[in-house]
C-alpha cells in the first residue's frame, strides 16, 4: 500500500522537530562532559596595533628588501627562452600573452568541446594544444608547434644549419626552408 506523499507543513515539521532533538542531545552531551558552551576551535586574532612611527619603519624596511631582492629570475622557464630580447617573436613577453589570449578564447568557447559539429570541436581542440604547446615551450625551450602568434596567424620557418650533399657533390634542399647560401628555397628555384 502506497504512502500519501506529506505536505510542506509536515515536512517543516518534522525538519524542526529534528533540529530541537539534536540541540537537546549536543546540550546533553556538553552537560555530561561538564561543560556549559561548545568551544571554539579557531583562535581569535587580535589586531595589532602599531605607531606611525613603527609603521613608516616597516615600509621602509619592507621596500628595501624589495630592491635587495633584485629582478625576477624565472628559474621555471627555460635559461634559452629567458635570454631572449624581447623584439623577438618566441620571446618571454610575447608568448605568455599569446597563452593569456588563448586562455580567454578557450573559455570563451568551452561549449565547443563536446559540440556536435565537427569544426567546433577541431577548432577547440586545436586551441588547446596550442596553449599547451606555448606553455611546454616556456618550461623546457623546445617550440612543438608549426604556427606562432595570438591567433596562430604565422608560420615557423625551418632553417638549416647544416647542410647535406648528394654523392655528387650538389646540395640537398627542401622547398620552403632556409639556407644559409641563398635564403628561402622557393619552387621556382627547385624548378630550375
Amino acid at each position: 500500500m502506497a504512502r500519501k506523499p506529506l505536505t510542506k507543513e509536515q515536512i517543516s515539521a518534522r525538519t524542526a522537530k529534528a533540529k530541537a532533538t539534536r540541540e537537546a542531545k549536543k546540550k546533553a552531551a556538553l552537560e555530561l562532559m561538564g561543560e556549559t558552551s561548545v568551544r571554539r576551535t579557531t583562535k581569535i586574532r587580535k589586531k595589532r596595533k602599531i605607531t606611525a612611527e613603527q609603521k613608516k619603519a616597516a615600509v621602509e624596511r619592507l621596500a628595501k628588501a624589495r630592491e635587495n631582492r633584485g629582478p625576477s629570475q624565472n628559474k621555471m622557464i627555460d635559461e634559452h627562452v629567458r635570454n631572449l630580447p624581447d623584439d623577438n617573436p618566441l620571446s618571454l613577453k610575447n608568448v605568455r600573452e599569446w597563452i593569456k589570449e588563448n586562455k580567454q578564447l578557450l573559455s570563451s568557447i568551452r561549449s565547443s568541446k563536446d559540440s556536435k559539429d565537427s569544426g567546433e570541436r577541431l577548432f577547440y581542440q586545436r586551441v588547446e594544444t596550442y596553449v599547451f604547446n606555448l606553455e611546454s615551450y616556456l618550461r623546457n625551450g623546445v617550440y612543438l608547434d608549426y604556427f606562432y602568434g595570438s591567433q596562430m596567424q604565422n608560420k615557423i620557418q625551418h632553417r638549416v644549419t647544416a647542410m647535406a650533399y648528394n654523392k655528387d657533390g650538389t646540395p640537398k634542399r627542401t622547398v620552403g626552408y632556409w639556407y644559409p647560401d641563398i635564403g628561402v628555397y622557393t619552387e621556382e628555384m627547385a624548378n630550375q
